[in-house]
């Protein structure tokens, strides 16, 4: 046999290798396929496939077992079973720019199904191999390295810990800086998925300078960009006074406003989350929201939107109103009642109508006007519908209650009382009969001790 043909053993061995790893990769995307792939042993066949003298096929087998991976946890479970993960990490240092990103890819695709998972890939050594990919010259390399810290970091409080005890914190503020749009999403989305958990944790990423950057982001052109930049921010505001605090002094007022009329209802959504973490610890930041016109800003927001991106909006009109007296007018005079009535009504989601009862109780809780407002935009039957019908959630049926409880203890605004007398159960019953008892005794009392009153019942001639 001549040397040609020896060498075309290899040339046909190498050929059906990579039809294979491709074949596989672009099988691996259709859901359809995965349990016969799964069936045949596919991650026996690829596993040695990493290892391949060629970059490419080690490559796209790689990219194949991140796509098997990504589809659930069994087969996520199952590349860590096979004693993938340690040759991953090992490649992350050693080999090439396409391979770092597929290896990178394996790990987000392991990490992001459970914590348990997650710690398989941080027991393995992968976060300090991925930091390292931070400093990397391509783009590339660096957002792939940065969607799997930071899908390591969203479960757990333990998980992001050992994220940025490998020190990952510093180099996500740097890549929140890189002039590549695609980075910065990443590094923004991993930045939020730190903060979240705790105060310590949040202020790390205070610490390393974040906000910042971020606010500086906010109106950037990218919608989901600004989604992250918002969330994280969010994350940031949460957990403390002091957080939100630090976040209000990056001058996000008035500008995160703006955000309330983007297109897109995810930054819409973000935006008002935001205004609620920080609205929700004291009078003084709610205040300051009011006084940038913040108020109004969301109450439009929620009468431009459906659903889930009304939540945040509907909850934050609720924790202003909270705080104080002032604050709740205020909600009232930019006519959040009738918007928050509006919800009760039109929403189908229990969860939804539950945060508008919570925060219509919230706002008509503290005098007789704050009271009335609430009472003649016909909130009071709307809630006691909601209270009395079987169907409605354990939660949403206990905040209808609470809200009508607080809202009828200060209303003295009797038609608004009127209808509840013939549909009220008992409970309920008691504080209408009590408002009742009470507007008709003050009234009478105050006819017993006019002057007229004194004169025809001999009132004037009793001793002082």
């Amino acid at each position: 046999m001549s040397q040609r043909q020896v060498l075309q053993v290899f040339e046909q061995y190498q050929r059906a290798r990579t039809q294979f790893v491709q074949t596989v990769a672009e099988l691996a995307t259709r859901p359809q396929n995965i349990e016969t792939l799964q069936n045949a042993g596919v991650m026996s066949l690829l596993r040695p496939l990493l290892l391949d003298v060629v970059p490419t096929i080690q490559q796209t087998s790689a990219l194949a077992l991140g796509r098997l991976a990504n589809y659930n946890d069994d087969l996520a479970e199952a590349v860590v079973k096979g004693d993938i993960l340690p040759q991953l990490v090992y490649s992350l240092a050693e080999q090439n720019r396409f391979y770092k990103k597929a290896a990178a890819f394996v790990l987000r695709a392991v990490a992001k199904h459970s914590p348990q998972l997650a710690q398989a890939v941080v027991d393995c050594g992968a976060v300090d191999a991925l930091v390292v990919c931070l400093e990397d010259f391509d783009p590339g390399v660096k957002e792939a390295a940065a969607w799997a810290l930071g899908y390591v970091a969203r479960h757990n409080a333990e998980l992001s810990q050992a994220v940025v005890d490998a020190g990952a914190v510093p180099l996500l503020v740097l890549c929140i800086q890189e002039p590549e749009v695609a980075l910065k999403r990443i590094a923004a989305s991993a930045l939020s998925d730190l903060s979240k958990h705790s105060p310590e944790l949040a202020q790390t990423v205070v610490d390393a300078g974040a906000i910042a950057h971020l606010a500086q982001m906010i109106l950037s052109p990218d919608a989901k960009l600004k989604r992250q930049v918002l969330s994280a921010l969010s994350q940031i505001s949460k957990h403390s006074v002091d957080l939100a605090e630090m976040v209000v002094e990056a001058e996000i007022f008035p500008v995160v406003l703006t955000c309330l009329k983007d297109p897109d209802e995810y930054v819409r959504k973000n935006s008002a989350t935001l205004i609620r973490e920080i609205s929700r610890h004291t009078p003084e930041l709610s205040q300051l929201i009011v006084n940038a016109g913040g108020v109004a800003a969301v109450i439009d927001c929620i009468g431009n939107s459906m659903g889930n991106v009304r939540l945040p909006g509907v909850m934050m009109l609720g924790y202003v109103a909270a705080h104080s007296e002032n604050l709740a007018m205020a909600v009232i005079i930019s006519k959040g009642v009738p918007q928050l009535a509006i919800c009760l009504s039109e929403e189908g989601e229990d969860h939804i109508k539950a945060a508008a009862a919570w925060s219509l109780g919230q706002i008509g809780r503290h005098t007789p006007e704050h009271a009335r407002a609430v009472a003649v935009a016909n909130v009071l039957p709307k809630l006691l519908s909601l209270y009395m019908d079987t169907e409605s959630s354990e939660d949403l049926q206990v905040k209808a209650k609470k809200a009508l409880k607080n809202i009828l203890q200060k209303c003295t605004h009797l038609p608004a009382l009127e209808p509840l007398l013939h549909d009220a159960p008992p409970n309920i019953l008691k504080h209408v009969v009590g408002q009742f008892s009470k507007l008709l005794l003050g009234r009478f009392l105050l006819s017993a001790l006019s002057p007229t009153s004194f004169h025809l019942h001999g009132l004037h001639s009793l001793p002082p």
